[in-house]
């Protein structure tokens, strides 16, 4: 084998690990999620995860994970996670997409609206051995809540 041969498997190896890492990213979102499955999350989540975007007192590793995709399950009906860019460079892989679906429960003391709702975010998400192991993320909330609640009454007069 020459050193070019050598040189292209390692980019083959590198392209389908690219692959099978942006694969589980996509499952996550696209999959996981919106089922509510618990059971497929521990089989992508590493029991060391850390979600670097979780406000303080989220439960750690996939508990907290665990907690967020069920606390979306209850407030949203007909979620779909829709990608726009998915994108891999070394152990990780960046999502660009636009989350949406239906306001049917409670979300953060909201109750529900039956408003329908459509919002981008941003995950970068660190793949260690076959297992998210980091997540960061950048979400429109501000968008998410203006479609969530009434426009504020002006006082006349």
């Amino acid at each position: 084998m020459t050193s070019t041969d050598r040189t292209d498997n390692a980019n083959t190896t590198d392209m389908i690990d690219r692959s099978d890492a942006k694969r589980l990213a996509r499952r996550v979102l696209e999959e996981i999620f919106p089922a509510n499955d618990p059971e497929a999350l521990r089989e992508t989540i590493s029991d060391d995860f850390v979600n670097h975007e979780a406000p303080p007192g989220t439960p750690p590793g996939l508990a907290g994970i665990a907690m967020y995709m069920e606390a979306l399950d209850r407030a949203f009906s007909d979620q779909r996670w829709q990608m726009h860019d998915v994108l891999a460079d070394g152990d990780k892989v960046v999502l660009r997409c636009t989350h949406s679906g239906v306001h049917t429960g409670t979300y953060f003391g909201l109750p529900a609206t039956g408003r329908p709702f459509s919002y981008q975010q941003m995950h970068i998400v660190r793949i260690v051995d076959g297992r998210a192991t980091d997540h960061w993320a950048v979400r429109d909330d501000a968008a998410l809540m203006r479609q969530l609640t009434p426009p504020l009454r002006t006082r006349e007069g």
